[in-house]
């Protein structure tokens, strides 16, 4: 195993899960939003509506690629990468990718007045928040590894990816 990447949707904890257990297995951390916002010199949101979407996902797949070359990190990704089959390849040729869930409810409550997540900047983003979880839940479960953070605190997280990761050695 080369790398960690942390997929699953939006506000499920993957940023903040990321870099505890990155702290933990003395690993790198890249939250891969963050470097792309970085190198673009733009928010996420902004390169939504100035560009869109698929320009957004090329970045992505490639930053994703550049990332998956390299070893012992930890990546938080985006929570539309496991939409592209090419990027769902690598990081299994790469890694382990485990995926976070969260309850759509508790999705909306994280993600309450954050003008970051373009996607759900609609009129009604529990419906949407739905919505995508189905569309991408057979995405999802291509994960090696799932947790439902709803009810857990970061450190049990971790933990339980920890014990799965040491089980796999």
């Amino acid at each position: 195993m080369n790398n960690l990447y942390l997929v699953g949707f939006m506000a499920t904890g993957k940023s903040v899960v990321g870099r505890h257990l990155s702290t933990k297995l003395g690993w790198q951390f890249c939250d891969l939003d963050e470097l792309i916002e970085k190198k673009e010199k733009r928010k996420i949101a902004q390169i939504f509506s100035e560009s869109n979407e698929e320009y957004f996902r090329e970045i992505e797949k490639r930053e994703l690629f550049e990332i998956s070359q390299q070893k012992n990190f930890v990546v938080a990704c985006g929570g539309g990468i496991v939409l592209n089959p090419d990027n769902v390849r690598d990081m299994k040729a790469t890694g382990v990718v485990i995926c976070l869930s969260t309850k759509p409810e508790v999705i909306l409550r994280r993600s309450l007045g954050l003008t970051h997540r373009p996607l759900l900047n609609v009129d009604q983003p529990e419906r949407k928040i739905k919505e995508l979880l189905k569309l991408r839940a057979p995405f999802y479960a291509e994960a090696d590894y799932s947790i439902d953070t709803s009810d857990l605190s970061i450190n049990q997280v971790v933990e339980k990816i920890l014990d799965y990761v040491k089980s796999k050695d």
